[in-house]
């Protein structure tokens, strides 16, 4: 029975069927865990190292379960440092419910002791953003503020001053307005249909194309038997962008992997020569990869009205699930015979998974972060989550971990900042812990939250982190050099021996410097009955090339090393090396 407005709140989040809650504590929420700590068999808290941490936690839970994800912080510096994982929710679509304290509810306003003005710090990242005002009030915020997440898969944010979470539901003052038990906690989802007369348009024009392809990004994640369907229907490559890598499994004849600077040749290819573009469920953001203006006919899937020829100037848009626009559309779609232009994707992707592997091979010192992720993808269990961080080391898990059967993946998308990638996996294994997770992450990022390695451990959250160690920053070094011409400044780490910390912080450690060890520990570590981190010294000059580059790069790059880059002779073997093995 509810005694305060905090004990109203938790229980309201029970009813809607919230379990987890991610966070940290502090004195501006002292009510809240109050709550929580007599609801423990009903709601789990899960305690982070660092807001942040909370809030990236909370958003790969809603990627990897589609459901709400919640993070709690305190008033004032607790809530500011929500703020980065809750962007990254928001960039990528991910209902996430963020739970501040604040000041007491007579001194805000009043430079009061951590009287941060939440309210309008949040008004950017949340679409629905209010400040609880009495124990009449909790129902009707509460309602709202997660209706507003699951229908616009969005951040949402609710404030409680610290002395309202105390505040006794005896001493409620409700307005006449205000009738009591009015909000109900439903939550319908929408499952609208374009016109039939739109779909036929769309697939009149997907019958006419001789070369089709199929972009299908994450609002595909649930569409893998249509999309597949589709593409032996009509003959098209599938092309995945980072977000919906998980659409389709990467042995599927009918992909050709990513798109983008991480992407593959194929994919950049079919792009270039297709007709006819169907862009399912994405909002890839880099439009130099799509067709160029004029040269292909474009067809549109978005659930998001807004989002129709964002990217792309397309000639008809649809509106609705992907899943169930694809159903409707699919007894409208002929057969094609004539199936050339999947042929020769498929011809020019063996090409790349040899030249892949020989990449991934490869036995010379020092260790290529390639043979790191090649190795670890023949690992991995068929239902295993894997999460990745910003960096170069989005390219060589994109490029070398292969999804199969119930396998998920994800990463930070259109925000693509670093440090997600750990605590991703936090959400993950508390929402499925008998599942195998992983994360994929460099250096640069691990040591932005390396904290929460502690939580791991306190949690027994058995997430194996596989830190690609180079001890530079090397998306920005490259970033530098190919992007600007410049050579790299102010991208070196200091060096840190990450076996020995994770050792400290109770979690197993492991070392891998020789490629031909990479294979036998990461085996060791995967066993490990526990959580477990893996550092894996890799070149530092090894560049993740693009699948084709241009004359521009190309160019930029000359410039970087014309002009004193201090590392320029290895460099040049390194990528020397690299273009040799792909022409041989």
């Amino acid at each position: 029975m509810a005694d305060t407005v905090a004990d109203l709140f938790i229980e309201r989040l029970i009813a809607w069927g919230v379990d987890t809650i991610f966070g940290f504590p502090g004195d501006g929420i002292n009510g809240i865990f109050e709550a929580l700590r007599t609801r423990q068999k009903e709601i789990a808290f899960i305690q982070v190292r660092h807001e942040e941490a909370a809030a990236f936690a909370a958003c790969g839970y809603a990627k990897y379960t589609g459901r709400l994800g919640v993070c709690l912080a305190t008033s004032g510096p607790g809530g500011i440092h929500l703020l980065n994982g809750l962007y990254d929710a928001k960039c990528d679509g991910q209902p996430v419910l963020a739970i501040t304290g604040h000041t007491f509810h007579d001194l805000i306003g009043t430079h009061y002791q951590q009287d941060v003005d939440l309210d309008k710090l949040f008004m950017d990242v949340a679409a629905f953003n209010q400040r609880i005002m009495g124990p009449a009030h909790v129902h009707n915020v509460v309602d709202e503020a997660i209706k507003t997440a699951l229908a616009r898969r969005t951040v949402v944010h609710i404030t409680i001053p610290k002395d309202i979470q105390e505040w006794k539901v005896s001493d409620e003052h409700r307005s006449g307005g205000n009738v009591d038990k009015h909000s109900a906690d439903l939550f319908a989802a929408s499952h609208a249909l374009p016109p039939e007369a739109a779909l036929q348009r769309a697939a009149t024009m997907i019958n006419a194309g001789s070369r089709v392809a199929i972009l299908a990004g994450r609002g595909c994640l649930g569409a893998r038997k249509e999309v597949l369907e589709l593409a032996e229907r009509i003959g098209a490559p599938i092309i995945k962008p980072l977000l919906g890598k998980a659409v389709v499994p990467d042995d599927s004849e009918y992909t050709t992997g990513g798109i983008g600077l991480l992407g593959t040749a194929p994919s950049q290819d079919a792009l270039a020569e297709c007709d006819t573009l169907l862009i399912a469920g994405s909002g890839f953001p880099y439009m130099e990869f799509y067709p160029k203006p004029g040269h292909a006919k474009g067809i549109q899937i978005d659930i998001d009205p807004a989002r129709i020829g964002l990217r792309f100037n397309v000639d008809i848009g649809l509106i609705g699930d992907c899943r169930a626009v694809l159903q409707a559309l699919m007894p409208m779609i002929d057969r094609k015979k004539k199936r050339k232009f999947l042929e020769d994707s498929q011809d020019s992707m063996k090409d790349w998974r040899k030249l892949m592997k020989e990449r991934g091979t490869r036995r010379d010192m020092p260790m290529k972060p390639q043979v790191v992720t090649y190795h670890l993808n023949e690992l991995l269990d068929d239902d295993a989550i894997v999460s990745a961080d910003s960096g170069t080391i989005a390219t060589w898990t994109a490029r070398y971990i292969d999804i199969r059967d119930r396998m998920q993946f994800s990463l930070s998308g259109s925000l693509a900042t670093m440090a997600n990638g750990l605590p991703y996996s936090i959400g993950a294994a508390v929402a499925y812990p008998k599942r195998q997770v992983v994360c994929v992450v460099g250096d640069g990022g691990f040591t932005m939250l390396m904290g929460e390695i502690a939580t791991l451990v306190k949690h027994d959250l058995r997430v194996k982190v596989i830190i690609i160690k180079n001890n530079v920053l090397g998306e920005i070094k490259w970033e530098q050099m190919v992007l600007d011409g410049n050579p790299q400044f102010g991208v070196e780490l200091q060096p840190i021996d990450f076996e020995a910390y994770a050792k400290a912080c109770g979690a197993g450690g492991f070392t891998i410097e020789k490629p031909q060890d990479a294979e036998k520990i990461l085996k060791e570590a995967l066993a490990y009955p526990g959580p477990a981190v893996v550092q894996a010294v890799v070149d530092p000059n090894e560049p993740p090339l693009p699948g084709k580059i241009s004359m521009k790069q190309a160019l930029r790059f000359s410039e970087a090393l014309a002009r004193g880059e201090k590392n320029r002779w290895d460099i040049i073997k390194t990528v020397l090396e690299d273009k040799v093995r792909e022409v041989i």
